[in-house]
């Protein structure tokens, strides 16, 4: 016996009353619970529906699908934490290691000849911070009005767009500033470092907030062959 649309459509509902928010991993869930149900009905065919539903729920442990949603949050964040460093890569090959470089060796220039330069540097990480902390809520702010639009929410959308654990990262330009307020001392090694470091954090924000929600369409496509279709029902 094969499960009908309504029964399809009240898997939807438990998942989702049940805290699972995203339409990924309801999708998963539905699959799962459907397939269970379907085997529990060839055993016992008088087996209501409600009754093999609560029978696959209880094996999912105490706390629900909750254990589903937190590992499929760990492997969607790694995936996207590597989509970030491949890009922060493509910063340091040819050519555009020639930009990285040249916009390094201007700063740590600037710091050399200018002697308020620890000011200058406090300064832009401050603002570095705000642009950060700005752009994270405009994604944010996009990526719902889009789920409300579509009905659907996506659990990688989320990260890309802001939920990430890279999304704590706007604010280190401000705690690394305020770190090094009155502490800089300008010699050598610590304008090397520090130049590294707002041109590496520059670069970070530049990909995190332009690059990949710029291509988002095209890596949820990848992660999820089913979103373009999802997306136009």
């Amino acid at each position: 016996m094969k499960l009908n649309e309504q029964q399809i459509e009240r898997l939807y509902q438990f998942t989702r009353q049940h805290y699972v928010e995203w339409y990924d991993l309801q999708t998963e869930l539905v699959d799962h619970l459907a397939n269970a149900i379907e085997e529990q009905w060839q055993q016992n065919p008088k087996l209501t529906f409600e009754d093999a539903l609560q029978i696959e729920f209880k094996k999912f442990g105490v706390f629900g699908f909750m254990d589903v949603v937190e590992k499929r949050q760990i492997a969607l964040g790694k995936q996207y934490n590597k989509l970030v460093w491949s890009h922060f890569k493509d910063f340091f090959s040819i050519p555009k290691i020639i930009g990285t470089f040249t916009a390094i060796a201007f700063l740590f220039v600037a710091m050399q000849k200018f002697p308020f330069a620890h000011i200058v540097i406090i300064t832009l990480f401050i603002i570095i911070s705000l642009i950060s902390f700005i752009g994270i809520i405009t994604l944010s702010r996009k990526n719902k009005k889009q789920a409300k639009i579509s009905g659907k929410k996506w659990l990688y959308k989320d990260i890309i767009f802001g939920f990430s654990s890279f999304g704590g990262f706007s604010y280190l330009p401000l705690q690394i500033g305020l770190q090094l307020h009155d502490k800089i001392e300008i010699n050598m090694i610590s304008s090397i470092i520090i130049s590294i470091t707002v041109v590496s954090i520059l670069l970070f924000n530049y990909i995190i907030l332009k690059i990949i929600p710029s291509k988002a369409e095209q890596y949820l496509k990848e992660t999820y062959p089913e979103y373009e279709l999802a997306n136009t029902l």
